[in-house]
């Protein structure tokens, strides 16, 4: 999400939960559709909200919250170029966020927001690294759908060997070929040490490129391995876009599975870092300290918890729950408070996160 999305999404959070909080998530494309066909949805929308609030809430309220979504949909932007809203309405509230995401229609009335449903929907871009490798030269990319950009470090992109590396006098055929093995690997230590920072600073699927000989020698040296999504055998240096686009093509088809591996190795490195923490009453706790930088839950995760004696503490809700003390899913609130504190979340597979409780959490960087 933009920094514009979270700016106007912790606007949601930071509100007053009062209920009726009415959640709604729908496609619109004014540019794509025709208006008459956009106003007959909403009117749908409307008198589907409209019937709940009448049959669930005291009709005072009622008619205050759907008054002012009928306020609300008369003054939305037909001349927007996204591809959907997202409206919040409660008693003290209403919001609409405009969205470059393709989403289907949810309707959600409850006691809070309900931000899950809107982390469903978040656009995925098909962003990723690319190191491009020879015996004697290196090339850094950051691709995406549309292009890649290189990437420039203070490593040298090309092997040349400094005076005091080079032998007064080799011998034999043997000695020359066992320096120029160590001069490739020392080569390939400097490439491996910046991706030290380019790793941290962007946080992508890596793949890289190279002759079967140069990523043999690279698998050795580097200490990046569990960050690679894939190896590539071939010879890329001075490969056109097009080339590398087209080489990458089927490998990244299946970008779902390239982002749920990513995920994996972010969450190995920062168990590496020690900056991982997981199960709920860990990851709750260490929320409320506004440390999470990246959240992962598996899909359809639910706790209930019961507040323990100071707010940084929960444990499970055991049935029947006490409704006044009973968070009806603690995830939703860890949610809630990743965003707002600017870090991002990410749902998983079922399954994929069973050895750590189903959730877990990669705080900042010390």
């Amino acid at each position: 999400m933009g920094a514009i999305i979270y700016q106007d999404l912790n606007e949601v959070l930071q509100t007053t939960h009062y209920r009726p909080a009415v959640s709604i998530i729908i496609p619109f494309e004014p540019k794509m559709s025709l208006k008459t066909e956009l106003i007959h949805t909403l009117k749908i929308v409307a008198d589907t909200v409209e019937k709940e609030l009448q049959k669930n809430y005291p009709e005072e309220i009622a008619e205050l919250v759907i008054r002012k979504l009928s306020t609300l949909l008369k003054s939305l932007n037909f001349n927007t170029h996204k591809k959907s809203i997202a409206i919040y309405i409660s008693p003290v509230f209403e919001k609409v966020l405009y969205l470059d995401l393709a989403v289907e229609e949810k309707i959600i009335i409850d006691e809070s927001f309900e931000i899950r449903d809107l982390v469903y929907c978040k656009k995925q871009t098909h962003r990723y690294l690319l190191l491009v490798l020879s015996a004697k030269k290196s090339e850094m990319y950051l691709g995406n759908s549309e292009k890649f950009v290189r990437i420039v470090t203070n490593t040298p992109e090309s092997l040349k060997p400094d005076e005091k590396d080079v032998p007064e006098k080799v011998a034999n055929f043997s000695d020359a070929s066992a320096f120029k093995e160590k001069l490739m690997e020392k080569f390939l230590h400097h490439i491996d040490n910046s991706l030290d920072l380019i790793l941290k600073s962007y946080q992508l699927p890596l793949f890289v490129f190279g002759t079967e000989r140069i990523l043999g020698h690279f698998k050795k040296v580097t200490r990046h391995n569990a960050s690679v999504i894939e190896y590539i055998t071939g010879n890329y240096v001075g490969a056109t876009d097009i080339q590398l686009k087209e080489t990458l093509a089927p490998h990244i088809a299946d970008w779902n599975q390239i982002k749920q591996k990513n995920l994996l190795n972010e969450l190995n490195e920062a168990i590496n870092s020690k900056m991982l923490v997981f199960g709920m009453k860990d990851v709750w706790r260490q929320a409320m300290n506004h440390k999470g930088r990246l959240l992962l839950v598996e899909k359809n995760y639910m706790y209930a918890a019961e507040h323990g004696s100071e707010k940084e503490n929960i444990y499970k809700a055991i049935e029947p729950y006490n409704k006044f003390s009973c968070i009806k899913d603690a995830v939703d609130d860890v949610i809630e408070k990743v965003l707002g504190n600017g870090g991002d979340v990410e749902f998983v597979e079922e399954g994929m996160l069973k050895d750590y409780h189903h959730i877990a959490m990669i705080q900042y960087f010390k």
